[in-house]
């Protein structure tokens, strides 16, 4: 549970005499420092039978504010300092998996179906790899402790690339397995990847769903033929395609624990945008600028 007290003596001492009188025992508990107000995290156990509205009427007697209400595990009262150093080994391990390490490290939530996220219903915090921005979402609005968290996270990550950059096999020019080299073509609105005239890869441009020049992409490798830089040219290729079709933006959609999206929006030199919730990753890349692919 997490609410804003005003930042005054004994604000929380009142909060933490009404929780006890109410029969409300606090597990865990965590401060995220502000000028005017403090955000404060208490991980809670509450009596037998109460639900989010018997704790917001609880908090808000106690002087909270923007109080939000999570169920949660046993987990939520792991050390704080240990799962982000558990997250930056994570991260230094396999830095593809950072917009899922970070979604998990802040609670990231999915959005809703109603769009609410895009009212504000949900906050959204962004990080900067590279020329990628990666967002997550939830209810509980990010501190400005954890903005600066997630940034200093986005940098390690930033780093780590930088010593170890993403080798794309992307050209037509490189020979893979067997000696094959993949050629690229255009058949109606999808990209091909062609070796020995069988298709190993396919970027298809969906139809416009409105006129917000928003396009889709359904962008399938083979098995056998990933992590060669199959994806990133035919991401390269569509992204063009959608340019001459006169699209301003393509959206991919892939499940949230796919670790090849951020290393082939990184390799494939464009800018995006990757939108993490609970078990689903959406990347969106402006085209508009982009030279159209000759057909």
């Amino acid at each position: 549970m997490r609410t804003t007290l005003p930042d005054r003596p004994g604000a929380l001492a009142v909060l933490a005499h009404d929780c006890g009188a109410a029969g409300v025992n606090i597990l865990g508990f965590q401060i995220f420092p502000g000028v005017a107000a403090v955000t404060d995290e208490l991980v809670i156990r509450t009596p037998t039978g109460w639900g989010e509205a018997e704790i917001v009427t609880l908090m808000t007697g106690a002087g909270g504010d923007e109080v939000v209400c999570t169920p949660c595990s046993d987990a939520a009262l792991v050390d704080q300092p240990a799962r982000y150093v558990q997250a930056a080994r994570s991260i230094i391990a396999r830095p593809a998996r950072f917009p899922e390490v970070v979604a998990q490290l802040f609670d990231g939530e999915a959005d809703p179906a109603d769009g609410s996220s895009e009212a504000g219903g949900l906050d959204v915090m962004e990080m900067t790899v590279g020329d990628v921005e990666v967002q997550i979402r939830r209810r509980a609005p990010f501190t400005a402790t954890e903005h600066a968290r997630g940034a200093a996270m986005a940098d390690l990550v930033s780093d780590v690339l930088g010593q170890a950059p993403v080798t794309v096999l992307g050209s037509s020019s490189r020979r893979l397995g067997g000696g094959a080299v993949p050629t690229y073509g255009v058949r109606g609105h999808a990209v091909h990847a062609m070796v020995a005239d069988v298709v190993v890869g396919v970027a298809t441009l969906l139809p416009a769903t409105d006129d917000s020049g928003l396009r889709s992409v359904d962008l399938e490798v083979d098995p056998a033929w990933q992590r060669r830089g199959i994806g990133t040219r035919l991401l390269t290729d569509v992204a063009r395609l959608a340019a001459g079709e006169g699209a301003a933006d393509i959206l991919l959609t892939t499940r949230a624990d796919n670790q090849a999206v951020l290393p082939m929006v990184l390799s494939a030199g464009l800018r995006g945008r990757i939108r993490m919730s609970a078990d689903q990753l959406t990347v969106r890349v402006p085209v508009r600028e982009l030279k159209p692919l000759p057909r």
